[in-house]
Order: C-alpha cells, then structure tokens, then sequence
C-alpha cells in the first residue's frame, strides 16, 4: 500500500468584521475562525467590543450594533486566546492583506508579534481559475455555487473561505492545492493582482514606477535608485500603513520607466505625475499661474514688494525675485505670514489700505513695529523687509548658458532652471541646447537647485 504523504498543513480560515479600513484608527468587531487540521473542522468565533463608535454604514453592512458589542470582550481581552488559536496555522484569508493587517497591528497593540505563514484566497482563486474574469468573494460565490449563511458576518464568511478551498481541492486534486499552498505562501507579500513574475522582470535600477487600477487608471507614480527593491518596499509596507495597504488592495498592473540615474527620475516623476494625475499621489501643480515678489522703492523712496505676473517673470534671469507662487492667493498669504513674523506694516507693503496720520491694524495688535505711524523709521521697515525676504530670494542662474549633468552615463541637459532633456551623444546634446527656451516648472527649479548645491555641483559641464 502506497503511504500518503500530501497531508496539509493546518489552516485557519480568517475572516473579521471592523468598523472601517484604518488598522490604526478602526477597530475589529468580530472575528470567525474555521480550522482545517487532520481532516477535521473546528470553529472558533467571538464579538469583540471595539471600545469605539461603529458607524450606520459599517452597522447595516454587517448587522453588528453598538448594543451587541457592548457586554463582549475587548480585543486585549481576547488577544491571547487569538493568538493561540491561530499559533502554528497557515491564515487563510480573502485579500489577506486586510484581515492579517488588522489582526497584526491589534496584537502589536498589546506587545504580541505575530508572523505566521499567509495565504490569500484571491491569489488562489487567480492562480487556479485563471479564465475567471473577476476573483471578489461575490463572484466566487456565484462562479462555485457556494452556499450563503452569513454574508459580511465573520464565521459565515470565512465558511465561504472553506467551502472555496474544498471546491479547489475537488477541481485540482491535493496534490496541486499543496504546490499552490507553497507557491503563494513563498509570495506572501505581493498585492493579489500581482505575481511574481511580474516582479522578476522590474530591473534594480534608477526610474519610475507607475501603479495601475482598474481600466488602467493611474494609481501612484513614484520614483527609485533601485526600482524593483522600492515597489516591494511598498508591499511589504501595506502590513503596517494603510495608504500602502489601499494601495496593494487597488493595484491591477505595474509599470515602469528606467532613467540612467536618480537626478533623471527625480525630474521623471515631476513631469509623469503632472501629465498622469494619479489618484493617490499629492497633486503637482503646473506653473502657469507663476509670480513672484521683487522689491522696488515708490514714489516715497520706500522699499515695497511688487507682484510679477507670469507673463512678466524669467525665473533664472532677474535679479530682484523673492519666493516664486502657484497663484496671487499664495502670494499674499506668504508676505502676510512675513509681515506678521517680522512685525512690519501691512499698509506699507500694500497688503492693508491705510489713512494718513492713523497706525495700521497691526500696530494696534502689536504685530507691527509702527513705521506707518513713524514709531518705527522708514529706512529701518525697508532693511528688515529686505532681510526677511531675501531668505526666500530666486537665484539666477549661476552658468553662462546651457550646461549638462552626468546622471548615470546619461547627460541632463539644462538652462535657465529649466529642464531641456537627455541627451546620449554629441548630437543629442548639440539639438537640445539649440531647440529654444523650455517652460519653466517650480518643481523641477527645485529638484535642479538642489543637486546642483549637492551632490551633483562637481558633474557640471559646460555646453
């Protein structure tokens, strides 16, 4: 007689009820375990209190109510005996990401670590039912003909959980349910839309990466030295921060655009966010409402700040620009924070209208050192505000002309602050400097600033 030696490991099938999707500010509301060991299925199930408010959405989702949870335990109550009864197991979960999250950080919370081995049943259910087109625990249920007793209720959900893994078994045999036990539990940490081949194939190298949702919309673009290492560091993120776990719970396909170093994928990722608009990065905004302050004496000899509107500003070219605004709004609310920490008058400065003879508001609060009234010289107001603005003053352009940047091997060819493109080879860089002015971009007058004062100042050459 053949022995048998394709036993399973143990599972635990996992499902919780919470009273939102932040691991850190919700809390979990119920837990349901079906365990699957030596052939034989034991049930374990509790309502927790989760000491906090469960919402009227969260309410008639899953029918569990202030009033249930009341008299029930806490989870610190319960986090021994939750432990236990997952110790050893492999933890089966739909989107495990989610429900291994909040079980991780609620046992963190009270000094318990917990790393078990994880299987994610989308993963199974991509991995197995390939032709499938959608792997959501409602069309498993409907795809399987699984049988409903409790649905968005812990123990009835993870029933479906076992119910899916004995269908499974039933159209693939054990023998390969136990290589896709290890196939997917080696891979624990990837999003379960995404595989590890696709993984395989993103170099180590400096680029972009841009993550995809459904019909291929735009999540995220960020940028890395090492690309592959900076995807998987979000992955691995997602079991302990919740914009990374939203992230892996809504990435369906990754791209990605390598640069031949970091300046390169700095500037990359400036320009792909302002062209893509990813949902979840923070929105770059393009400079066409660009203005700054220059300081110019009146008609009284007294140094005031003058706006220069987008088409009157060469950003790299004049002398007398102090700080460089999106927009006339911004404008003003940065002189007014100036005025209001240096304690000049808004009426000299034009942000106040004011009467002869009559202090300003200011002064009245003692925010203002009393120049409008003569408390405080004119020559003096004009020093102090010519201090405190050139902390913020525009440099110009430090080189002759146009100058290129070794990136890599690659060279970043630049004027004005401006960014014109990469050049390879002596032509590419000849084009470049005669192909005419490039629109200037705050983001990349920043980026470019800065490495020309780190660790790119000594990589300059001049064109």
């Amino acid at each position: 007689m053949k022995q048998q030696i394709n036993h399973y490991p143990k599972l635990a099938f996992v499902d919780i009820e919470t009273t939102g999707s932040h691991f850190e500010r919700d809390r979990i509301t119920e837990i349901g375990i079906k365990t699957l060991a030596d052939e034989q299925v034991s049930t374990w199930e509790k309502l927790v209190n989760p000491q906090i408010y469960i919402s009227q959405n969260i309410q008639k989702l899953t029918g569990i109510s202030q009033k249930m949870v009341a008299d029930q335990p806490s989870f610190e109550d319960l986090a021994k005996e939750i432990k236990e009864e997952l110790e050893g197991k492999i933890f089966v979960a739909h989107n495990a990401r989610f429900d291994y999250g909040f079980i991780k950080a609620s046992l963190k919370r009270v000094g318990i670590d917990f790393k078990p081995k994880v299987l994610c049943t989308v993963k199974l259910s991509r991995l197995l039912f390939p032709n499938q087109p959608r792997h959501n625990l409602d069309t498993i249920i409907q795809a399987h003909n699984l049988v409903v007793s409790a649905r968005h209720r812990a123990l009835g959900d993870a029933d479906l959980l076992l119910q899916f893994w004995q269908v499974c078994e039933k159209a693939v045999g054990r023998e390969r349910l136990l290589e896709a036990i290890n196939q997917l539990t080696g891979n624990a940490s990837l999003p379960p839309n995404i595989d590890q081949e696709l993984i395989d194939s993103i170099p180590d190298a400096p680029g972009c990466y841009i993550f995809y949702g459904e019909n291929k919309s735009p999540l995220y673009i960020g940028k890395s030295i090492s690309l592959r290492s900076r995807v998987m560091g979000h992955f691995q993120g997602s079991l302990t921060q919740r914009k990374e776990m939203k992230l892996s719970l809504q990435v369906r396909d990754i791209d990605w655009i390598e640069t031949s170093g970091e300046l390169g994928a700095l500037i990359l990722e400036s320009q792909l966010i302002k062209e893509r608009m990813p949902s979840m990065n923070i929105k770059l905004r393009r400079s066409k409402d660009l203005c700054a302050w220059s300081l110019e004496k009146n008609s009284s000899g007294i140094l005031v700040p003058v706006l220069i509107n987008q088409k009157d500003l060469l950003p790299g070219l004049q002398e007398n620009l102090y700080g460089l605004f999106y927009s006339k709004r911004e404008a003003h609310s940065y002189l007014k924070a100036v005025a209001k920490k240096h304690r000049l008058c808004e009426v000299l400065l034009g942000l106040e209208k004011g009467a002869e003879g009559k202090s300003c508001f200011g002064f009245q609060l003692k925010q203002c050192g009393g120049a409008c009234i003569g408390v405080m010289p004119t020559e003096m107001h004009s020093l102090q505000l010519q201090t405190a603005m050139s902390l913020y003053k525009v440099q110009v352009w430090p080189y002759k002309g146009p100058i290129a940047i070794d990136d890599g091997g690659e060279m970043i060819v630049l004027d004005n602050w401006c960014y014109l493109g990469t050049a390879i080879n002596e032509d590419e860089l000849s084009e470049l400097k005669s192909a005419g002015d490039a629109e200037f971009d705050l983001d990349i007058y920043k980026i470019v600033k800065k490495a020309l004062s780190g660790r790119y100042k000594n990589q300059v050459i001049h064109i």
